[in-house]
């Protein structure tokens, strides 16, 4: 497997937020802890969630083009060896409680 590189910033416009910066391209990703940090999902950017460690993420995109989506899985994989959780299950599904029941 092709390693890229990956760099860690905390976000300019909310501290209790990491990105995820892959050096190379473009691609950047917001990281949310869905335990304590709120995440309301712009619609207009690519989620994925996933439980590592005990706890839940939410990873999103920031201007994401066509370009950089082959970078998405192993930028959070990454992310999650970086964290000491190497293991994580991958889902496009909001695994909080009732985001996902229709009314």
């Amino acid at each position: 497997m092709n390693r890229g590189t990956f760099l860690l910033a905390i976000d300019p416009n909310n501290s209790s937020c990491n990105v995820i910066h892959a050096r190379g391209s473009g691609l950047r990703l917001r990281v949310f802890c869905l335990d304590t940090d709120p995440f309301h999902p712009d619609d207009s950017e690519i989620h994925l969630y996933g439980t590592a460690g005990g706890r839940m993420y939410a990873f999103e995109s920031i201007g994401i083009t066509s370009d950089d989506t082959a970078d998405v899985v192993e930028a959070i994989q990454w992310y999650t060896c970086y964290i000491g959780h190497p293991e994580i299950f991958i889902t496009v599904e909001d695994p909080r409680p009732l985001k996902n029941i229709a009314i």
